[in-house]
């Protein structure tokens, strides 16, 4: 068993904006720096062994942060742990989005499904629990994951048969999702706002 701690990367310009960023690279500003450090001082409380970030800036100055808040190593890069790409949905503010596309699900063109986006995102989870299952046999790794709204959300609903996240329900940046991993089983164990 792996314990798998997924963390929303801090807050950008672009979330400020409520604009759509999906792969569009953006860094963090001020609050979001500060949002990392919130999110390290939730996870103080636990033994860490390793720290992985998706590649997109955001979510690595995030895991740089919190990795250097905790005493971690730098983090590895996930490609498969980077945001939902929107295709021509990214750029636009997010009630535009909703007004011309209708919901999340909906698929702009050049944008990938959600159904997608948990598919590599479940893929790249096994593959890091697989490699803590290994470094750390028989005792129980605990990881940490810096990745992205959509791509928590993916596997909320995944994990959750569609319940999770609510209508409404708000990942806020800087937010704390742990899971435990097991061989092709993924299991909630809580979510904390930073």
């Amino acid at each position: 068993m792996t314990l798998l701690t997924l963390v929303r990367h801090g807050q950008t310009d672009w979330n400020l904006a409520r604009r759509i960023q999906g792969s569009t690279d953006i860094p963090l500003n001020a609050t979001g720096q500060d949002d990392a450090r919130a999110a390290a001082a939730l996870l103080a409380d636990g033994t860490h062994h390793a720290i992985y970030a998706s590649p997109l800036v955001r979510a690595h100055e995030t895991a740089r942060i919190i990795a250097d808040e905790l005493g971690l190593a730098s983090p590895g890069l996930v490609p498969d742990m980077r945001e939902r790409s929107f295709g021509e949905g990214e750029g636009i503010l997010v009630a535009d989005y909703l007004a011309q596309y209708g919901d999340w699900h909906a698929t702009p063109p050049g944008s990938e499904t959600l159904a997608g986006v948990c598919e590599r995102a479940l893929g790249a989870l096994d593959s890091i629990a697989r490699h803590a299952r290994l470094r750390s046999a028989p005792v129980a790794e605990s990881v940490i994951v810096v990745t992205h709204g959509g791509v928590i959300r993916s596997l909320l609903n995944h994990v959750s048969s569609g319940t999770l996240p609510r209508e409404g329900d708000i990942l806020r940046n800087g937010s704390v999702h742990r899971f435990e991993a097991s061989p092709g089983v993924l299991r909630l164990l809580e979510s904390i706002a930073a």
